[in-house]
């Protein structure tokens, strides 16, 4: 019996994460390849080959990424978005929308932005409980009537093991201790409930 569980685990290791990995690229593929139906009837790869080819949608999907990233680069594509973003704004309820989505992309996906870009220590839930969190920002709008934004910093901290939801509050910089270990690893690290613990930092 002490054997028969120990292949068990042992192909429970090795089965899960293939299995999983395998579940999400197939949820990704299948996804995307839903960007096809953007194309018209006779264009699409399932009349012209006969066939349906999974991935396709995926090289769609970074081709339209690819050609409107170049569009939007250049002066004219600047001020196309700029004016599009201007129209959205007068549009009701779809401006909130967009705006909200827009602000947290750009601070996510700008190469000038400072978003996840520091794991840190913080006391959570209470006091002498830790837990890794990511700095975020500084505190702004009116909240900084109340909180000093060179004493605070704006902090997200993850649950586990989705770290998609979580919670965000405003600590002091003084209560947070920076770590040296990278944010993959500290998202890893917080994925895998402790069990991969990250490398020491020499």
């Amino acid at each position: 019996m002490h054997a028969l569980r120990k292949w068990l685990l042992a192909g429970l290791l090795v089965i899960v994460p293939v299995a999983v990995t395998v579940a999400v690229l197939r949820w990704i593929i299948e996804t995307l390849d839903q960007t096809l139906l953007i194309l018209p009837a006779s264009w699409r790869p399932d009349q012209l080959l006969g066939m349906h080819i999974p991935g396709l949608g995926v090289l769609l999907t970074l081709a339209i990424l690819l050609l409107v990233g170049a569009a939007a680069s250049n002066f004219l594509g600047k001020k196309l978005v700029n004016f599009g973003d201007r129209v959205v704004a007068r549009i009701p309820v779809v401006r909130g929308i967009y705006s909200s989505v827009k602000q947290v992309s750009d601070t996510l996906f700008s190469e000038s932005g400072n978003a996840f870009r520091t794991a840190v220590l913080v006391q959570w839930p209470r006091p002498d409980v830790w837990t890794i969190a990511f700095v975020t920002g500084t505190p702004g709008g009116d909240v900084t009537t109340y909180l000093r934004g060179d004493e605070y910093v704006s902090v997200y901290v993850p649950t586990t093991p989705n770290p998609t939801g979580g919670y965000f509050v405003m600590l002091r910089k003084s209560d947070c201790i920076e770590l040296k270990m990278s944010v993959d690893e500290a998202l890893k690290y917080v994925v895998s409930m402790g069990v991969v613990s990250p490398r020491i930092s020499t």
